[in-house]
């Protein structure tokens, strides 16, 4: 009999993103479980969430047993160190706490994390070959951690907004780790073009946040709290995944809304709601 054919490997890695469910207000051990229940298998946590646990008296330890009895990897983590500000005092605080949340994370068997531009959102002109070495730096320090930071794109933001802005300094850290995180509500946000998406290449590209946008609200007044789930607004989400689909390994796709309408459902629902529209968007691809 002719050998059986290997089975195709996935597109996409499904991923909830645990601000879905954040403003039910479960704390970090009923995230995940829900997390679990829903039928996930990977998440992306938050560190206040992380750290909420750890000074309730939990530990690391308990935390990585906690996601292996689960079943749950964690793919990534959202926090918001000051890595990339002007200010030098705020700034080596900002690594030192970035730092330390790498550490805690490969603990727990956490390999990336988020690197937005916080503290550099209100004001313009932030030197982009400056913000480049700061990113390197912190690259080097994911290379003594094991731990990546992903590169995050803010479009409401006055720094790192725009596709090209990230880009520039993804390429010109000249670091072989470097790797952007995108989202397709702020790619929205802050009005970068979907005909430079493929410029970014499939290897830049690990961890991508999905949601969705409802029909008549402008990119200019657009909040995070206006993100739907998957196929229930109007971005062109066919388009946007072909793009980022890679032959060699599946993205992940991490579901972060911040709906006020969802926290007010059952937070399961919610979580198996969210897996459903991303299993939705995905299956013809």
């Amino acid at each position: 009999m002719p050998a059986a054919k290997p089975a195709p490997k996935p597109n996409f890695i499904y991923c909830l993103n645990l601000s879905t469910i954040k403003g039910h207000k479960l704390g970090f051990v009923k995230e995940l479980e829900v997390a679990s229940k829903a039928g996930f298998r990977s998440v992306e946590i938050w560190m206040d969430s992380l750290q909420a646990f750890l000074d309730g008296g939990g530990k690391l330890a308990e935390a990585r047993r906690l996601l292996d009895g689960l079943g749950l990897k964690v793919e990534n983590a959202i926090g918001f160190a000051q890595w990339i500000v002007d200010d030098d005092a705020a700034r080596r605080k900002g690594v030192e706490q970035l730092k330390r949340e790498m550490e805690m994370l490969s603990e727990i068997g956490c390999r990336r994390t988020a690197a937005p531009p916080s503290g550099a959102t209100q004001n313009p002109g932030l030197d982009l070959k400056r913000a480049a070495e700061r990113y390197r730096a912190i690259l080097e320090l994911g290379e003594q951690t094991g731990v990546t930071p992903q590169l995050e794109m803010w479009g409401f933001s006055q720094n790192l907004s725009r596709l090209s802005e990230v880009l520039y300094v993804a390429v010109e850290s000249g670091h072989p780790s470097a790797r952007l995180l995108l989202d397709v509500y702020h790619l929205y946000r802050g009005g970068s073009g979907l005909d430079s998406l493929p410029l970014v290449g499939k290897a830049a590209i690990e961890v991508f946040h999905v949601n969705d946008y409802p029909a008549n609200t402008p990119s200019a007044t657009i909040t995070d709290a206006d993100r739907v789930f998957t196929g229930d607004g109007v971005a062109p989400l066919q388009r946007i995944l072909q793009t980022i689909q890679n032959p060699e390994r599946p993205v992940v796709l991490s579901l972060e809304v911040f709906n006020k309408g969802y926290y007010a459902q059952d937070a399961l629902t919610v979580a198996q709601n969210g897996l459903a529209k991303m299993k939705s968007a995905t299956r013809n691809l």
